[in-house]
């Protein structure tokens, strides 16, 4: 999704920019992303460099058990992956 989003006219066109953008990824925000990185991640951002995209493309995501935010509820939904529904 992140490489979904630095082709979007409508967000940064670096991986950082995209990453660190404010309120863009709540994992920035809570200290997820100090969390350590597991084999399944790893094997994940292989397959984004590599072109592999379940997301089918979808420029936002979320936990509709733990999302409060009704707008992003009202995004078309493209698919669903575990718990996390993803949108264009």
């Amino acid at each position: 999704m992140v490489l979904n989003r630095m082709r979007h006219p409508s967000f940064p066109g670096t991986l950082a920019g995209v990453i660190y953008q404010n309120g863009a990824f709540s994992c920035m925000q809570d200290g997820q992303w100090n969390a350590a990185v597991t084999e399944s991640s790893r094997k994940a951002a292989g397959d984004a460099i590599n072109g592999w995209d379940p997301t089918g493309g979808a420029i936002y995501y979320y936990n509709p058990v733990t999302a409060r935010n009704q707008w992003i509820r009202g995004r078309p939904v493209i698919t669903t992956i575990g718990r996390h529904v993803f949108c264009a």
